[in-house]
């Protein structure tokens, strides 16, 4: 029996792209899909949040010169890109699936409206939250913690490429340690590059708590909507 009702599911670009350093890899984005599908056949509703990173960055456009409020509503675009084909996946796969951006477009999808967002879950329906919070200089980061706030989930599970918190980057250092359990406070002290620092500050001030779980490791989703002991938990 899982763990959580409702849970709030981050997932980087990146994700999207596969074995590929840009675009959307449709095996990867197929694989997700069924992962996702699984939980949700569990009972557990699930909101996604998805970034942009595999298509446009608009922080690494901006150090190259470009206006950051351009460059982000690029990314925020970007992030509509990316959940408009996680919910064809999903479909595909018999899972009643919404898209719902920060940023009207109505042809494309429906407006965010925090009510209907609850109403779609509590109907057994994934939600996916594209467009950022429609404002520049916010990450999917933190519109993943706006979303999980306002649809009051249980639980920020954040997708990563390692096992979960370490006190340095594992993929540089082999001696780096990883955390099972660290809190908001030591995450923020220590600069550890989980989320950025607004998001970790508001799952602190409303006591969210964030499960980071490596996303490359099959079944690892399950695991986590199901309460397993893995990654590791900043509460």
């Amino acid at each position: 029996m899982a763990r959580y009702e409702r849970i709030l599911l981050k997932l980087s670009g990146e994700v999207m792209a596969g074995p590929a350093a840009f675009g959307i890899d449709p095996e990867r984005v197929k694989g997700l899909a069924g992962e996702v599908a699984a939980i949700a056949k569990e009972g557990v509703q699930v909101g996604l949040v998805v970034g942009g990173g595999n298509i446009f960055r608009g922080v690494a456009m901006a150090a190259k010169n470009m206006d950051r409020v351009t460059g982000d509503h690029m990314g925020m675009l970007a992030t509509v890109i990316n959940s408009l084909a996680l919910q064809d996946a999903l479909e595909q796969i018999g899972v009643h699936t919404r898209v719902m951006t920060a940023i009207q477009m109505h042809q494309v999808a429906e407006p965010y409206i925090r009510r209907r967002a609850i109403r779609h879950l509590e109907k057994g329906r994934v939600v996916i939250f594209a467009a950022g919070t429609s404002n520049p200089y916010f990450s999917t980061d933190t519109a993943a913690v706006l979303r999980a706030l306002e649809i009051k989930a249980q639980v920020i599970a954040k997708a990563t490429k390692v096992d979960g918190v370490y006190d340095k980057d594992p993929l540089k250092f082999d001696d780096a340690v990883m955390y099972k359990e660290i809190s908001y406070t030591e995450v923020l002290a220590r600069s550890l590059a989980v989320m950025d620092a607004t998001s970790i500050a508001m799952c602190r001030d409303n006591k969210l708590p964030i499960l980071v779980f490596n996303l490359n490791v099959p079944g690892n989703i399950m695991r986590v909507s199901m309460g397993e002991p893995v990654g590791t938990a900043i509460v």
